[in-house]
């Protein structure tokens, strides 16, 4: 069961991940938890789930967002995990870079109420495992972008390398156009039936997604 659920005003889709084979206490993945943590915990507490990890595809404004209020809520704390290159956008600090993200996206309404991110307990590195999950290091749309991809399952988060008819913008904050073409050229070589779980929009398959590229 993968539960998806879109947050905050990008429609950022925040999924949740039963952890295959851990039945105790129904521990999950929370991935992207990017705003209004009250649905996020409402949905979590309705499907009688337990955050063991939150996993963060990168650490844009619109993927943090509800970080701070779901790990107050939650004991024993849930394990944030996020990918080395993306996380000084998380812990002490963070703040500023958020809200000069924010004002260069033209967010500027989203400035006050927004919260600084606690920091990472895990920074990743690619081929790194957390959970059921392989980490795949995906830079392009920012420096840490990662996939979590569970063999197993034969399912990914991509975050916003892939979406359902298209890829991630390279014009943001550690954006780079040609990171992402490798990135892409290296989720293109994976066997195309993995199922594709974006940051926004509906899911897809790599193989019905690298039809565009290939």
């Amino acid at each position: 069961m993968v539960e998806q659920i879109p947050v905050g005003a990008l429609a950022t889709n925040c999924w949740l991940y039963p952890i295959p084979g851990v039945p105790e206490g129904r521990a999950c993945a929370v991935i992207d938890p990017g705003d209004d943590a009250g649905s996020i915990i409402s949905r979590i507490e309705q499907l009688n789930l337990s955050p063991r990890y939150i996993l963060l595809t990168h650490g844009h404004f619109d993927h943090v967002g509800a970080l701070s209020d779901l790990v107050r809520h939650y004991e024993p704390k849930p394990q944030i995990a996020i990918h080395r290159a993306d996380a000084a956008r998380l812990g002490p600090g963070s703040l500023r870079i958020h809200q000069a993200d924010l004002r260069e996206a033209g967010a500027v309404m989203l400035l006050e109420a927004f919260k600084e991110p606690p920091k990472a307990d895990i920074e990743l590195e690619d081929g790194d495992t957390v959970g059921p999950f392989t980490v795949l290091h995906l830079p392009g749309h920012t420096s840490g972008c990662a996939a979590y991809h569970d063999k197993k399952a034969g399912i990914m988060f991509c975050g916003d390398v892939l979406f359902k008819n298209g890829i991630g913008r390279t014009d943001l904050p550690g954006g780079d156009w040609n990171a992402m073409k490798t990135s892409l050229e290296r989720l293109f070589a994976l066997d195309g039936s993995i199922r594709a779980y974006p940051g926004h929009g509906p899911a897809t398959t790599i193989g019905a997604e690298a039809v565009h590229y290939l």
